[in-house]
């Protein structure tokens, strides 16, 4: 029996200071920022919830690992142990270090696919999209139709549409299709799980026409919880049990350790085929580094290893989609939109019916974000139109948490400027770009107010 109370836990072992601001010194530092919450300092953002990636805070047992790093350029310990762990949830052949997650899908990408073939996913993230694009590939949405509606409440809402998948592969021909894709939790799909038996007819798919599956296992973990918590016949099972079954669905997977790995950075590459495996450790060293370290110190590689293992643990995993749903629905109560149920790393807040007034041209989600900058130091990201731009689903705004870094109170204050700004929605603006980039244009775009 668990108390209702959400208590971290751990234990506070070392603390790290935050800078107040003033709303006038947060308005000329948004100027001189261009509007755009990635061009910020840190030093200037008092609640950091832009991502979840590399930010959270590692555990004792990781800084130990830390300081046994084995830093050797080839065959370290460090990646013998960074290997065994991988393959012990994975259970995948071959394992290639990379510096983080898009190191893995450039690799990927370069490697399997051409220009002209086309990658299923049920929905990409925005560097996996432009990883496919860049070499000359098409990046397809597949998720279920119930997903574009973020008020619908279902327990597996970041599955793929596996109907449409048969209809794709029909369309264009197995032959432009390299592989599949299936990023567990579905991130630009509102941080939503996707079922086990999602997960199954997708590969049955796959395997009848024999294209490679492959995972995107960033959040592979909240994945797994929210299938014993949701999912028949998983109540009794570990989170590990879970994911090693679903991964012994695919053919390899990309990840990026700085989110369930629980580590600052780092990433791999996983696949069965030993001769994709030749070709992509080629590329690695040609770009990243050598096969056992990839890009990667040995105190990363050892970081990784242990963090790994810990994202599977029930208690934090309990506490973790628990707090992350403490947030979703307060602010829901209140009549704040959210993308519904709430997620396992982020709160998604339906920026179009927060901000109806505002069209998807001028960036709903983005005039949302810099508004809960300016009222209370909280910098989070757009997730829609910038982004994606003619491929956004939804206009979102995304309140990504870090992992073992704020306490409930922290979240507290971030529910009281969300309710603040909701108040007084009507008199929010639209946005207009100033400067983009060819790719990836969200993380250096100018903006500013319209009016």
């Amino acid at each position: 029996m668990f108390s209702k109370t959400i208590i971290e836990p751990f234990r506070i072992k070392s603390v790290e200071p935050i800078r107040w601001t003033t709303r006038e010194q947060r308005e000329n530092l948004l100027r001189a920022a261009h509007c755009n919450l990635f061009l910020l300092s840190a030093d200037d953002v008092l609640i950091d919830l832009l991502t979840d990636s590399g930010t959270g805070a590692m555990s004792t047992h990781q800084w130990a690992g830390v300081m046994e790093g084995d830093e050797s350029y080839a065959g370290s310990r460090s990646f013998v142990h960074f290997k065994r762990s991988i393959q012990d949830i994975f259970g995948y052949t071959h394992v290639i270090p990379t510096h983080q997650g898009r190191a893995a899908e450039r690799i990927l990408f370069t490697v399997m696919c051409k220009k002209g073939d086309v990658v299923p996913n049920n929905t990409h993230f925005d560097t996996t999209r432009a990883n496919v694009e860049f070499v000359g590939a098409e990046a397809v949405d597949l998720q279920i139709p119930e997903a574009r509606h973020p008020e619908t409440v279902l327990p597996f809402k970041g599955n793929m549409d596996v109907a449409a998948l048969e209809e794709l592969i029909a369309r264009v021909g197995r032959e432009r299709i390299p592989l599949v894709m299936l990023t567990v939790t579905n991130n630009s799909g509102g941080g939503q799980p996707v079922s086990m038996e999602n997960a199954k007819a997708v590969a049955g798919v796959c395997h009848k026409h024999g294209i490679p599956l492959y995972f995107d296992a960033c959040r592979f973990a909240e994945n797994a919880y929210f299938i014993k918590l949701r999912e028949r016949g998983y109540a009794g099972k570990t989170p590990k049990q879970i994911a090693q079954e679903m991964f012994a669905l695919g053919d390899g997977c990309t990840m990026s350790a700085k989110k369930d790995g629980m580590a600052n950075i780092g990433g791999f590459l996983c696949t069965n085929d030993e001769i994709l495996a030749r070709q992509e450790q080629n590329l690695l060293i040609l770009t990243e580094g050598y096969p056992t370290y990839g890009g990667l110190a040995g105190r990363d590689l050892e970081a990784v290893a242990i963090g790994l293992q810990e994202s599977l643990e029930e208690d934090y995993l309990r506490y973790r989609i628990a707090s992350t749903a403490y947030l979703g629905n307060h602010i829901s109560e209140h009549g704040v939109p959210i993308v519904q149920p709430p997620g396992g790393h982020a709160i998604y807040i339906d920026a179009k019916a927060f901000l109806p007034h505002i069209p998807a041209d001028q960036f709903p989600g983005v005039a949302l974000a810099t508004e809960l900058y300016l009222e209370g130091g909280i910098r989070s990201v757009e997730i829609g139109s910038l982004m994606f731009a003619e491929a956004a689903q939804m206009e979102l705004v995304r309140l990504a948490i870090p992992r073992r870094v704020y306490t409930q109170s922290h979240i507290d204050y971030v529910v009281e400027i969300i309710l603040r700004v909701w108040e007084r929605r009507s008199r929010i603006r639209g946005m207009r770009l100033t400067y983009q980039a060819p790719f990836l244009r969200h993380f250096t775009a100018h903006l500013e107010p319209i009016g």
